[in-house]
């Protein structure tokens, strides 16, 4: 029986609705209507062939009976001879195929067939979630809060509802239904309710997507998150590092003026977040993720497993951390057991921590050394086997199966020879250039404090310069007779040695020179002045001065 329906559309619309697929749609409703079928004739070994056709919008139900010889059930057999009556072409093995009318199936069926329908149609869309976001776990998506419990929030992060439960989220943050949120995918889970995904804001892997986001270094590549431990809420640990050395890490995670890390601390309601260096040392990585108590020693604890950490005693309340937190953060973030201890306290217990840092310090450093060795040596055989196995395929291209001549190894040599000429050339060149390098900067040197020293002979003071500029205008002057109230103030003028200038004077250093007709126009003036100077010689000021004194 053949009959157009109007039930491809509905299911298309399932399809639609629920994002699952139509051919999956069909094979659901394939098996509904098989089930359905053998409910409705009670013989469940029945063989019932279901074909749907959604372009023609066909549905077709068949019952299937064997071919064989002996018939011994005729619900599920038919003969040969009875087959051949319906097509000539049937054999034995072959399946008979007759259409029935699913119109005609009782409720029972009916209700069978639905809740089949219904079971495969949720399977279907749990298998389609899952395959959805399984590959996506640890991925941060944005979300739109749909619903708020109290122990759980369901957040709609595009084709199904996220749960957050209560643990997920971070402490003493409040949402609201259509608040837009940030989430990371935690997990995803195949329920017999449906799949499950799980979504969080507390968990380690949320900062670090934030960073991810807001530093492209790290998205690129360039700097890497090598470990990271959070107490949501309060505190998180990060430790960095770049494959660049000209890239410096923190900074970069930092930003200018701290703008990347604020956007960060702003989405994460003020957490404090501590960015430090990696380091392959676990020491060093241990007094890193300590920070910011200073740490004396990280030792291999004498007592039990794990490591000793040795703090001064005025550190221990801060590398311990509020409630431990900062203790049980270094934890996580190192993945090693560790007991903080003072100074004194380790002291008190017998543990000289010094002198076993300083042994375990010089049996690292061995180690570093002898592994740095074994990489160089294997680079080296690498390089040395790479270079070998090249020259081997160069003479099997150019001699192939013939034997090496002398003529061919002579010309080898000579090669070598003319590269060891060419390296001892290019190394006395080198020592040369290093020679005059040295030479021109000990000249340089030589010359640099002989110039000093001309400078300081040649340094003419500002007194020198002005004698000079004025040496025109400088002329003798004779100078007064010392007033008799100067002398009573100043007594004696005894041992006050008053420097004068003398131009004839042989050994004056600041001794101008003159040119002869210069000389004459001073010699001139003072003959001048020799003639006038019987003024000075016949007039005592002090007589003068003393009567103007008496008449005030």
């Amino acid at each position: 029986m053949k009959k157009k329906m109007k039930l491809i559309e509905a299911l298309r619309e399932i399809s639609g609705d629920r994002n699952i697929s139509e051919a999956t749609i069909v094979e659901a409703l394939k098996e509904a209507l098989e089930k359905a079928y053998r409910n409705h004739i009670d013989i469940q070994d029945v063989k019932v062939r279901v074909e749907i056709d959604p372009d023609k919008n066909l549905i077709e139900v068949y019952h299937r009976r064997e071919v064989v010889e002996n018939v011994e059930d005729d619900e599920l057999e038919i003969s040969l001879e009875d087959a051949r009556k319906i097509r000539n072409d049937y054999q034995l093995g072959d399946y008979v195929d007759e259409l029935v009318d699913y119109k005609e199936f009782g409720r029972k069926a009916v209700v069978l067939a639905k809740n089949v329908m219904k079971q495969k149609t949720r399977e279907a869309q749990k298998q389609a979630v899952y395959d959805a976001y399984i590959d996506h776990v640890g991925d941060m998506v944005n979300g739109i809060v749909e619903s708020v419990e109290d122990k759980f929030i369901l957040v709609n992060i595009g084709s199904t509802l996220g749960l957050m439960p209560q643990a997920a989220q971070i402490p003493g943050e409040t949402y609201k239904e259509g608040q837009s949120l940030k989430v990371i995918i935690s997990n995803v889970s195949k329920e017999t309710k449906g799949a499950q995904v799980l979504v969080s804001r507390a968990d380690a892997n949320f900062v670090k997507r934030l960073f991810e986001k807001e530093v492209p270094e790290i998205y690129q590549g360039t700097i890497e998150i090598k470990a990271i431990a959070r107490d949501a809420g309060d505190r998180t640990k990060m430790a960095v590092y770049s494959h660049n050395e000209n890239i410096d890490a923190i900074g970069s995670c930092i930003g200018p003026k701290g703008q990347r890390v604020q956007v960060i601390i702003n989405e994460l309601n003020g957490e404090k977040i501590d960015i430090f260096e990696w380091s392959n040392d676990v020491s060093e990585l241990i007094k890193n993720a300590l920070s910011p108590a200073d740490v004396l020693a990280v030792i291999n604890n004498p007592q039990k497993h794990g490591l000793m950490v040795i703090v001064p005693e005025d550190q221990l309340s801060l590398a311990i951390g509020k409630k431990g937190k900062n203790a049980r953060l270094a934890v996580k973030l190192t993945n090693q057991t560790i007991d903080i201890k003072s100074d004194i306290e380790a002291e008190s217990l017998g543990i000289n921590w010094r002198e076993i840092a300083e042994a375990e310090a010089a049996e690292h450093a061995a180690k570093l050394a002898e592994e740095k060795a074994k990489q160089q040596q294997a680079r080296f055989d690498e390089w040395e086997a790479n270079n070998q196995s090249l020259e081997n395929d160069e003479l099997d291209e150019i001699l192939g199966d013939e034997i090496i001549e002398e003529e061919f190894i002579s010309d080898e040599a000579a090669e070598e020879n003319n590269d060891t000429n060419k390296e001892e050339t290019t190394n006395e060149q080198v020592d040369e250039m290093e020679e005059a390098a040295r030479l021109a900067k000990e000249l340089k040197k030589q010359k640099t404090i002989e110039d000093t020293i001309e400078e300081k002979r040649s340094f003419v003071s500002k007194f020198e310069e002005i004698a000079g500029a004025k040496k025109e205008e400088a002329t003798p002057v004779k100078h007064k007779k010392k007033n008799h109230h100067v002398e009573a103030e100043l007594g004696s003028d005894e041992g006050i040695d008053i420097p004068t200038y003398n131009p004839n004077a042989t050994d004056n250093i600041m001794k101008p020179i003159y040119t002869e007709e210069e000389l004459a126009e001073i010699e001139a003036r003072e003959q001048e002045e020799a003639a006038n100077d019987w003024i000075n010689d016949d007039i005592d000021f002090d007589e003068y001065d003393e009567y103007y004194d008496n008449e005030k």
